[in-house]
């Protein structure tokens, strides 16, 4: 129980940290332990503050490329040394960071872009310093060039927000040059992004407040090892316990070795 509520991961993600401390169970099982503590959904812990009770619409398109869910996240910058997760709550360099917040000098944010493969859950994240539609732009060439490397050539449709950063003309000349179609989520509908929204939350989780980082480099400098594991290690549940890369051509699985 102490995994599930530290951790807010599912039954399959849980066979894995079970069996790191030596407790070999199959996820049905977890599964039912957890309905019986009440705490088989996400709402039952409160991990958030939107309304997880309304009906979930749930789809899949077809095809690697089909639809590319591009989002951005923006998380606090990490002063070197460390913030208060390393130094604790109350203690001088805790202190210290208020006074800097008061005096205006804050140690300001980092902008994960982030893009999600609808079928496979392929993911590509870069730590950027804006969310401005050049740097939108920039890193969807670079994304572009990701999913080719893994065999997803043709990219139909891109999801996006209504942010400033996608309706620029430098994003949209991106999408134009890699033959993509511009879709856009509903108003006020994070859901309709859902698949990235879900990756961004694990993402969260498991890189960016998965241990007390003595600085922002040092997180930004494990981003890559938790790609490499979400992409071709880590069992997803809505993949029958399988990574992404399982979903992708035979061909390119040599890529996870």
């Amino acid at each position: 129980m102490a995994l599930r509520r530290e951790h807010k991961v599912g039954p399959v993600q849980l066979v894995g940290r079970l069996a790191a401390e030596g407790i070999v169970l199959p996820a049905s099982t977890i599964y039912r332990i957890l309905v019986r503590h009440g705490i088989s959904r996400l709402r039952d812990l409160d991990v958030s503050g939107e309304d997880l009770r309304e009906p979930v619409v749930r789809y899949e398109w077809d095809r690697p490329g089909d639809l590319i869910h591009v989002d951005v996240k923006k998380i606090g910058r990490i002063p070197d040394g460390g913030g208060w997760r390393v130094h604790g709550r109350g203690s001088a360099q805790h202190k210290a960071t208020g006074r800097a917040k008061t005096a205006g000098a804050r140690a300001g944010y980092v902008y994960v872009h982030s893009a999600v493969d609808d079928h496979s859950r392929l993911a590509y994240s870069e730590e950027l310093l804006d969310e401005k539609g050049a740097t939108a732009a920039e890193f969807w060439k670079r994304a572009v060039k990701f999913f080719r490397r893994h065999g997803i050539t043709k990219i139909r449709r891109v999801l996006t927000d209504n942010g400033s950063c996608y309706r620029s003309l430098l994003f949209n000349a991106a999408l134009v040059r890699s033959r993509s179609k511009h879709k856009w989520t509903r108003p006020y509908r994070p859901q309709t992004n859902g698949k990235v929204e879900r990756y961004q939350r694990t993402m969260a989780n498991e890189w960016a407040r998965s241990q007390a980082w003595d600085s922002n480099a040092e997180r930004a400098a494990a981003l890559p090892a938790f790609l490499d594991r979400y992409n071709y290690a880590r069992a997803h549940t809505a993949l029958k316990g399988k990574p992404p890369i399982s979903r992708l051509p035979v061909s390119v699985n040599n890529l996870a070795a």
